[in-house]
């Protein structure tokens, strides 16, 4: 089924893109970012370079770093620019329509306009509501969320996993590494229900559960995110019982909780109690990070005069197996029809719909 941004004819299309790459030039020096490159290319060629080899790989990694976004930048630019010409051909010649269609969709699903949108992300599935028929649906959501992150070719390391009481997970904490991670990520945010026959009731009566995801930035250099150390309580753990088969089984578990916040992370993916303590506190730093950048959206909307829920508790979309079977996301109205599809990782087309509705289609 056709997302809401296909049924739209190319002009509008077009229209909707160059608003939003203008948008997006307005905040982006590209000759600022140029120039940084060419200074870190300087450094890397200067004498005795690799004599600090830590400070020397810093560089290094900067300099890739900043090299792909320019050299992405510039290919958004590029292609903006050639559409606006294969529109204009595309309004003459029939033929030409179904290409600047799907040239259209690459640039469209890469018009982001968040700030961390390009880097990593770290997803944490919670079970909400609907006691052991929740955590079973959580496990469901973490499954077709990890399946979905492969088949867009990003890599998944699976963090955390906490066990429910019967089945499930009462949460578990994935990263997803690749281009645009975060910025795919952030179009599931919120709580998705699942409406079904229970497999856990006796009565097979309909249940419905809840399931939250959040998601925040993985951002390596966060020099402006400052965290106490008196505000950290860090407790160690064993990683055991169902979730076993999730992560490695270790005595060395971590779970920090941030008293001002409330924020709690936990990692048992490592193979040492300091490896985990290092991956908590990175975690620490995205959820504190998409914190402040939650206030920062609320902030921009309340500018514009825009109602604009970015809380956790709000619902993004039902997924329904009985008694039909239909999964509608609730902010664009895109549906399909194969429920399973969807739940084995199809979420191709909500995304899309719900990236360009906050491009400013919807």
């Amino acid at each position: 089924m056709a997302g809401p941004s296909d049924e739209l004819p190319i002009p509008q299309r077009l229209q909707a893109i160059v608003a939003q790459w203008d948008q997006l030039r307005a905040g982006f020096d590209d000759a600022a970012l140029a120039a940084r490159v060419a200074e870190l290319e300087d450094a890397m060629g200067a004498p005795g370079f690799w004599d600090d080899q830590q400070s020397a790989a810093q560089v290094s990694a900067e300099h890739s770093r900043a090299t792909r976004r320019l050299e992405r930048w510039r290919g958004l630019a590029s292609e903006v620019e050639d559409l606006r010409a294969l529109a204009d051909m595309a309004e003459e010649d029939e033929s030409v329509a179904a290409e600047v269609a799907g040239q259209m969709a690459g640039v469209e699903e890469r018009l982001f306009s968040g700030r961390y949108d390009a880097g990593d992300a770290l997803v944490t599935v919670n079970a909400g509501a609907g006691g052991t028929d929740a955590q079973d649906w959580a496990e469901m959501v973490l499954r077709m969320m990890m399946r979905w992150a492969e088949r867009r070719g990003l890599q998944v390391e699976l963090l955390e996993a906490s066990p429910g009481e019967e089945a499930g997970i009462k949460s578990a904490t994935f990263r997803a590494k690749g281009e645009n991670a975060y910025g795919l990520f952030s179009a599931e945010k919120g709580v998705h229900r699942l409406v079904r026959l229970s497999p856990f009731d006796a009565a097979h009566r309909r249940q419905t559960s809840f399931a939250g995801l959040e998601v925040a930035p993985v951002v390596e250099d966060v020099g402006d995110i400052e965290i106490e150390d008196d505000d950290l309580q860090i407790d160690t753990y064993r990683a055991s019982g169902a979730g076993g088969q999730h992560v490695n089984k270790t005595d060395s578990a971590v779970r920090i909780t941030h008293r001002p916040s409330g924020i709690v992370v936990q990692c048992q993916n490592e193979r040492s109690q300091s490896a985990n303590k290092d991956t908590a506190m990175k975690m620490l730093r995205a959820k504190l990070l998409e914190r402040e950048e939650a206030k920062r959206r609320e902030e921009i909307a309340a500018e514009r005069g825009e109602a604009q829920d970015v809380n956790f508790g709000s619902q993004i979309r039902s997924y329904v197996l009985h008694p039909y079977t239909m999964v509608k996301d609730h902010r664009t109205s895109f549906e399909v029809g194969d429920a399973q599809r969807v739940l084995d990782g199809d979420l191709d087309g909500f995304v899309r719909a719900e990236l360009m509705r906050t491009a400013g289609h919807g």
